[in-house]
């Protein structure tokens, strides 16, 4: 067969994506992602086909500068650009993705559940798709607070009239998106959609969640399924400094490829750590200059790239901003964290990261060296329960490549 893949823009979908298409590949099937021409590099490094589309109004290097500017926003307003710039990415795909997926001979489509083009693309060209959680599952539920909540879960009805509210707001901030695909299913003669789960593939539904980090669900689609971080070997070495690891319990400390040029979060990762008995590795990403990660107080190791896997194999604690990727690779190797969200889905990340029993969190308006300290040495305290707790999930979770695997026998069984 051959996949299509629809994605976000960006490596934290990429990535897993790229997972996915790999295993699929080894199992004798051709896999192609179709974007702007500023994916074509990192997609090909993947190991999978690219076709490019948007060169009109997405030229080379219009990707970078949008990245550059949503990284130094944080809260609402990176939320409010990053709707912008999903609008005009979805109406590119809209636009261009139809006839260049059907002269590539697409025999079906793996959907990010946060794109709601794809969906509606695989229904105009009468062909499967199947939806992919790439973030947390977006499913609505009466007893699930919104994704970009930090709400606790609570199944009062007080709480279900406050996540009515909140998926109202959510709705209303969505509308640029939702009002452009709604357009597009109207011109097709495609039915409406009367909530957002209804663009989800009634086929299968695939969430590299496991099912023990999230909260209860009780009206998932009998189609939906919990398999686990999306990982596999790319045959790709990152080097690193192993040799400056000195035996020391290990921190690894990272603020994943969109918020990573927050200086002063690392400055207080590092301040954190200077006095503890630890060595902290920090991974910045390429967002800080050589001069500002030399800034940073005390002895901690400090590059723009890391082996994130090989280092969680060795680490006691990890120091994040609640990306999914990095707490679900962190959970792998039960390793427990201590979580700072910014924006998007980190709230409500951080939130299953409490409710779980893996970590701790700790708002970013109230970050400061100190604090930090002190719940840096409340996790890794031999009476701490989160050490447990991550090991816990580590063994549902498996090896690194098991949701992967999962996954792929998912969709092939289609």
């Amino acid at each position: 067969m051959h996949f299509g893949i629809v994605s976000p823009p960006v490596p934290g979908h990429i990535h897993p994506f790229g997972a996915l298409g790999r295993e699929l590949i080894e199992r004798g099937h051709r896999v192609t992602l179709f974007h702007m021409r500023d994916l074509e590099s990192s997609v090909r490094a993947e190991g999978l086909d690219f076709v490019p589309i948007g060169e009109r109004d997405h030229p080379k290097g219009s990707l970078p500068e949008s990245l550059a500017t949503l990284g130094k926003l944080k809260g609402l307003s990176a939320l409010k650009f990053t709707i912008r710039a999903v609008a005009k990415t979805t109406e590119m795909m809209l636009r261009e993705g139809p006839e260049a997926i059907r002269a590539s001979q697409v025999s079906m489509l793996l959907v990010d559940q946060t794109e709601a083009a794809g969906g509606a693309i695989a229904e105009r060209l009468g062909i499967s798709f199947i939806t992919v959680c790439n973030a947390l599952a977006l499913n609505r539920e009466p007893d699930v607070p919104p994704p970009f909540t930090s709400w606790r879960y609570r199944t009062e009805w007080w709480a279900r009239a406050r996540n009515a509210l909140g998926y109202s707001a959510s709705d209303r901030l969505t509308r640029p998106i939702s009002e452009l695909v709604a357009g597009y299913r109207r011109n097709w003669r495609l039915a409406a959609h009367r909530s957002p789960d209804d663009s989800f593939s009634p086929l299968a539904q695939i969430s590299q969640q496991p099912a023990s980090f999230d909260f209860p669900r009780r009206q998932l689609p009998s189609c939906f399924h919990y398999v686990g971080p999306l990982r596999k070997a790319s045959g790709r070495q990152v080097p690193f400094p192993w040799e400056r690891l000195d035996g020391r319990p290990l921190i690894y400390a990272s603020l994943g490829t969109l918020q990573n040029s927050r200086i002063e979060i690392f400055r207080c990762f590092a301040e954190a750590c200077a006095p503890l008995d630890v060595q902290l590795v920090i991974t910045h990403g390429g967002g800080l200059d050589a001069i500002e990660a030399a800034s940073l107080p005390g002895d901690a190791l400090v590059v723009s790239y890391a082996p994130q896997l090989e280092l969680l194999a060795r680490a006691r604690l990890t120091l994040t901003h609640a990306g999914l990727n990095t707490v679900l690779d962190s959970l792998t190797y039960g390793v427990p964290l201590v979580a700072i969200p910014i924006t998007y889905e980190q709230p409500a990340i951080a939130e299953r990261i409490r409710y779980s029993g893996v970590g701790e969190t700790i708002s970013l308006a109230r970050l400061n060296p100190v604090r930090l300290r002190n719940v840096i040495a409340r996790v890794l305290s031999p009476e701490s329960p989160f050490i447990d707790g991550a090991r816990r999930i580590g063994e549902a979770i498996g090896s690194a490549e098991t949701g992967v695997s999962r996954a792929a026998d998912i969709v092939l069984g289609y």
